[in-house]
């Protein structure tokens, strides 16, 4: 849905309006063409209904140029030619003259001033009603107007201004006070005549009276914009360019100058991108209505808008370039910081894995030496009380000898008395080794036969804590391996304890080094 741009009176200036807000309407202007089109189309039709209708005819191709006027040129001109032809057919002064001023403004649109001029000259305005005269007057001075703008030598341009403002004088004398034309018209003359307050005010009276086409207001609006860039009053003028351009958008206006002219302030602040999409609007329009001079004008400026365009575009490709550039030292640099941290992190792990693996194999040491610390309190305890035992066992056997020495009883001496039998004395031993074994390691027996092939499992005799071969691997646990020593202490022979393990080996589940490390890990309480 399209939406209109409100101006206040606030101080004769429109509310804000953005560059966003003419992109809009840009973006919506076929849809405004489309409307004009209808209109001509539905004109058409009426004009193929009253063909034979003459009066009524000649008014139907007023509203038709009227729509063709700052749309296309071409069609604009085909209408007036009609006109013309039907001005004569009526036999109408009036409307012969009314035509031919029509005709000189499509040539002027044009910019085809020779033509213009000498249309001008073959009217005979003196018997013409007051508003053929004053369309006559405004037409003309508007030729010598453009015509100044277009060969900007400052003679020349002196002479046909002053030209210009005698002729719209004769305009405004017939032009009523309070009509918004009378103003538009004063404000062109202070504007040609170098009175820029005047003439800003005259416009500013003119927009006042809203009483005006949407066309006369982008005329306006584009003349104060003019006339405030003149005082130095850029912000301002740019938001009346911009109401200006979109008055031309809405009212389907193709030959205009208030979108050239934005571009143009654009380029000057540096706003490239909107320049050229500017400029180039205002070139379509200029070739949609054929105006030749509008083309030149804009033609001059294009390439300029263009060139800086292409310049932005180059720095911003270096731009980018050298962005590239340094993004590409920063992956560099990136890339070597991620092989250093990932060698930091590969040496972090190795150090966290070698410290684990010493945590674990402080772990099992500490483990080991409290195992061995309680080995160590339990059988240091059991053979101090054993040596105490020994001592007591000693002193009695030492008092015994004595006692049949001084009563020389020799024949005593032979039977040795019962506490000391040697026997029993080492069964005594066995029994404790395994009381204290067992009340470290009491699964002992469970775990061991674990490790033994079902049905040859050790089954021990009633009041029996261990067997001989469980006594052997017993003394294992607990880190003696030298058979020699296990002998010792059992009272076996060497080979004794090799029967035994062979014996247990073949029991086994596991291999001998297997069975041995299983014995090992068979833990105490």
């Amino acid at each position: 849905m399209l939406f209109s741009i409100v101006f206040s009176v606030r101080g004769n200036l429109p509310e804000k309006v953005s560059l966003d807000s003419l992109d809009y309407y840009l973006t919506k202007q076929p849809d405004f063409d489309r409307m004009k089109e209808d209109r001509i189309s539905n004109l058409k039709i009426e004009i193929e209904k009253h063909s034979s209708d003459l009066h009524t005819l000649y008014f139907l191709y007023v509203n038709l140029y009227e729509e063709y006027q700052s749309y296309i040129y071409d069609s604009a001109y085909v209408c007036v030619k009609k006109l013309l032809d039907t001005s004569h057919l009526l036999d109408d002064h009036d409307k012969i003259n009314s035509s031919a001023v029509k005709m000189v403004f499509c040539y002027l649109s044009s910019g085809m001033f020779k033509e213009a001029f000498d249309s001008m000259d073959s009217i005979r305005i003196k018997d013409c009603s007051d508003a053929t005269k004053i369309d006559y007057y405004t037409c003309n001075a508007r030729l010598y107007y453009d015509l100044a703008d277009y060969n900007n030598n400052s003679d020349f341009r002196k002479t046909y201004e002053s030209t210009g403002n005698r002729i719209i004088d004769s305009a405004l004398v017939l032009l009523p006070i309070e009509s918004p034309r009378f103003w538009a018209s004063l404000g062109l003359k202070h504007m040609k005549s170098n009175d820029n307050r005047g003439a800003l005010d005259a416009f500013r009276k003119m927009i006042d009276m809203r009483d005006y086409s949407e066309h006369d207001f982008a005329i306006a609006t584009s003349s104060i914009a003019y006339l405030l860039n003149l005082e130095g009053k850029k912000k301002e003028a740019k938001q009346y360019l911009i109401q200006a351009a979109i008055s031309d958008i809405k009212s389907s206006t193709k030959e205009t100058v208030a979108l050239r002219n934005l571009a143009q302030m654009l380029y000057v602040e540096g706003d490239i991108g909107h320049a050229v999409v500017y400029i180039r609007h205002a070139l379509a329009d200029a070739s949609f209505y054929n105006a030749r001079h509008r083309q030149l004008e804009i033609g001059y400026i294009l390439p300029i808008i263009e060139g800086e365009r292409i310049n932005t575009i180059e720095k911003q490709k270096d731009r980018i370039t050298l962005f590239f550039y340094f993004i590409s030292v920063l992956v560099v640099l990136l890339l070597v910081a991620l092989y250093i941290i990932w060698k930091s992190l590969r040496r972090l792990n190795q150090a966290k894995q070698a410290i684990q693996e010493a945590n674990d194999t402080l772990m099992v040491v500490n483990n080991r030496l409290s195992e061995a610390n309680k080995i160590k309190d339990e059988y240091i305890g059991y053979f101090f009380n054993q040596n105490s035992e020994f001592i007591e066992k000693m002193e009695s056997f030492q008092k015994w000898v004595k006692r049949k020495v001084l009563a020389k009883q020799y024949e005593d001496l032979m039977n040795i008395p019962l506490p000391l039998n040697a026997q029993k004395e080492r069964e005594n031993l066995y029994i404790h080794f395994d009381q204290i074994f067992l009340k470290l390691f009491p699964d002992f027996v469970n775990k061991f036969n674990e490790l033994l092939k079902p049905g040859k499992q050790i089954r021990l005799k009633k009041d029996e804590l261990l067997s001989p071969e469980l006594r052997i691997y017993a003394l294992m646990r607990l880190g003696i391996n030298d058979n020699e020593k296990i002998a010792s202490f059992l009272d076996y022979s060497v080979n004794t304890i090799y029967t035994y393990k062979t014996k247990i080996k073949t029991k086994a589940l596991v291999s001998s080094e297997e069975f041995k490390q299983k014995i090992m890990e068979i833990k105490s309480i």
